[in-house]
Parts: C-alpha cells; sequence; structure tokens
C-alpha cells in the first residue's frame, strides 16, 4: 500500500524548498558576490553547462536566464564527450556550470575536469559540498539543500533554479532581480499550499500527458514531465509552446490531457494562444498562469515572472506526489531507480 500523500517524504522535503531557499542565500551571500565581481570583470566568451536528469533541467533556466539577462551565449555539452569519446573542445575563457544533487556521478567529473583542462573556469552547484564534483571545481556553491532520501528530486531542484538566480543577479548587478528572490522564499511556502487538486480526476487515469511551457518555463516543464514518469508510471513529454506546434500537435484531439504553464513574460502570449488551439481539438486542458483561459485553471501566484517558474514547480510537486499516490504508487521508491544514478 502507498502511504498517504502528506507522509510521504517527497512531501515532507519539497515543503522545505523555502527555508532552503532562504539557508542558500544566506550561505552564498559572500561567494557570489565575489563571482559576479568576477565575471563582469572578465566575462566569459561562453557558458557550458553539464548535468543530468533534473539538474540538467535546470540548466535548461539557466540558458534562458545567462542569455537573456547577461547576454553570453549558452550551451548544454553532452557528459559522453569527455567520459565515453575522451575528447573536450576548446573551453578558453569560457565558464563550465556543472549542477548536481550528489556530485558523484564519474561522467560529470570527468567533463568537469576535462573543460578545466582545456581553459574553462568551473563553478559546481552541488547538494554534497564534499563530493567529487565540488572538490574538482574552482568554485563550489553548495545548494544547502540538505538531506534529500526521496528518489524524487524536489527541494534540491527547487535550490539549483534559486542559486541560479542569485548567480545571474550578482553577475548582472540586476537591482529587480535582487527584489524579486528576497521575496522567493515566502513566495515558495505561499505556492506550495495552493490547491492543485482539480487536477487530479483528469490525470489518474491518463496514460500520456503534454507539458508545455515557454522560455525559462520550458525548463519547469520539463522537470514537471521527468517528475510524473518518476513518480506517476505513466508518459509525460515536455514541449516549448513553439516546438509542441511541429508535428506533436497531431497527437492531440478530445480528452488527451495538456498542462500549459506560463509566466507573465514575452512569452505568455504564445501559450496563451496554444490554450484556445488545444481546447479546439478537445483536449482536456489544465494550466497555470493563463488566467480565465479554457480549461481547468489552476492556481498561481502573481510575482515577478523569474521567479514564477519556481513557484509552479513548487505547487507541481504537491501535485505529482498526490497523483502517485492516487494512482497506487509510492513516490519515494520508483521502480528500478536509485537515488544516486552514476554514468560513465
Amino acid at each position: 500500500m502507498p502511504p498517504s500523500p502528506d507522509h510521504t517524504l517527497m512531501f515532507r522535503e519539497a515543503a522545505e524548498a523555502g527555508a532552503v531557499v532562504q539557508r542558500q542565500r544566506d550561505a552564498n551571500r559572500l561567494a557570489l558576490t565575489a563571482l559576479g565581481e568576477r565575471l563582469r570583470a572578465s566575462p566569459p566568451r561562453a557558458v557550458a553547462t553539464l548535468a543530468r536528469g533534473s539538474s540538467d533541467n535546470a540548466a535548461t533556466f539557466a540558458r534562458y536566464l545567462i542569455e537573456t539577462r547577461v547576454g553570453v551565449l549558452t550551451s548544454s555539452v553532452a557528459p559522453s564527450i569527455a567520459s565515453v569519446y575522451a575528447a573536450a573542445p576548446d573551453m578558453t575563457d569560457a565558464v563550465m556550470l556543472a549542477i548536481s544533487q550528489s556530485g558523484k556521478s564519474p561522467d560529470l567529473v570527468t567533463g568537469l575536469a576535462a573543460a578545466r583542462a582545456r581553459g574553462a573556469y568551473g563553478i559546481a552547484l552541488v547538494n554534497a559540498d564534499a563530493s567529487p564534483l565540488a572538490a574538482g571545481a574552482d568554485l563550489a556553491l553548495p545548494l544547502h539543500a540538505g538531506a534529500e532520501r526521496s528518489v524524487a528530486a524536489t527541494k534540491s531542484f527547487v535550490a539549483s533554479l534559486a542559486a541560479i538566480l542569485d548567480l545571474v543577479t550578482h553577475w548582472a548587478g540586476d537591482a529587480a532581480l535582487a527584489r524579486a528572490l528576497e521575496t522567493l522564499p515566502d513566495a515558495l511556502d505561499r505556492a506550495w499550499v495552493l490547491d492543485w487538486t482539480a487536477a487530479l480526476a483528469p490525470l489518474e487515469r491518463a496514460a500520456s500527458l503534454y507539458i508545455v511551457g515557454r522560455g525559462p518555463g520550458y525548463a519547469i516543464a520539463q522537470e514537471a514531465a521527468l517528475k510524473i514518469k518518476e513518480t506517476c508510471g505513466f508518459h509525460a513529454e515536455a514541449f516549448s509552446a513553439a516546438e509542441v506546434r511541429h508535428g506533436p500537435m497531431a497527437l492531440v484531439d478530445k480528452g488527451f490531457p495538456v498542462l500549459l504553464l506560463a509566466q507573465d513574460d514575452e512569452t505568455r502570449d504564445s501559450v496563451a494562444a496554444l490554450a484556445h488551439d488545444f481546447a479546439a481539438r478537445g483536449a482536456t486542458l489544465l494550466h497555470a498562469g493563463l488566467g480565465d483561459a479554457p480549461g481547468i485553471a489552476l492556481p498561481a501566484i502573481d510575482a515577478d515572472p523569474a521567479i514564477q517558474p519556481l513557484l509552479m514547480i513548487e505547487s507541481f510537486y504537491r501535485l505529482a506526489n498526490a497523483l502517485a499516490v492516487a494512482r497506487g504508487r509510492d513516490p519515494d521508491s520508483p521502480p528500478h531507480l536509485a537515488k544516486v544514478t552514476e554514468t560513465v
């Protein structure tokens, strides 16, 4: 028998996100101030991200944030380039941003070492500050999420996004973003208690789900789709609001479930337009951040667009935990998965 929804490790750990972010910001403030000064004094020509799983979804968030707020080309690096092919591109005057909960996966450790050997400045965002990945970086920024025992990463993912926001805030010297970050811990606590249970009935027997966002919200869609697969045991796929029109729309017809996630930035109109297109096809439509769009509206907090994706994923985690239990699954112990996955 699965546990009750409010007695899972996933529930308890996800609920800690607000406190985790406050602890992280207090602990890392001086290091981030120095890092911001370094990056402004010697701007990198590019940023490469290195991550897997939920951490790679955080890397997607980093790409959008760095390119829009700082204007530096940012791209994901395949860990196997170094760990399997024993190759590494020229990383002179580049930053390698490695993101990991455990900091133990050999391919990430190898990839960071290879990048540094080819000229990169290596930054590790890692929850385990005594890990090999942290030891192999020029600068390790601990996530301060504390022990995370549920297989499904929750508070460490939110902590990764918060660390990326803080890094970019200090790099850009962005006063507005700094003000938004000050509100984040409390806003996460409020997001956690929002009622998304209206989504339970449409998804309890679903066999597939599209989750759609755009810009930083696409990273959240990726994370939500991963959590559905991990904890709820059915197929979910994430799409950009632009990309879903290029082929995947063909599968959407009457009753096909779709979850739209929108933040209040330049991408909102394109996500809103999709709501009407999906509704016209008869999709079972769920959405957050779109107000009175067609379908089932899930509550969202009015906040700075930079932090809205973090608030939505916090609300989603509570839904995913409850949905897993409703489907007869234990979200803490998904079949065939372990907390730390070490790949080469």
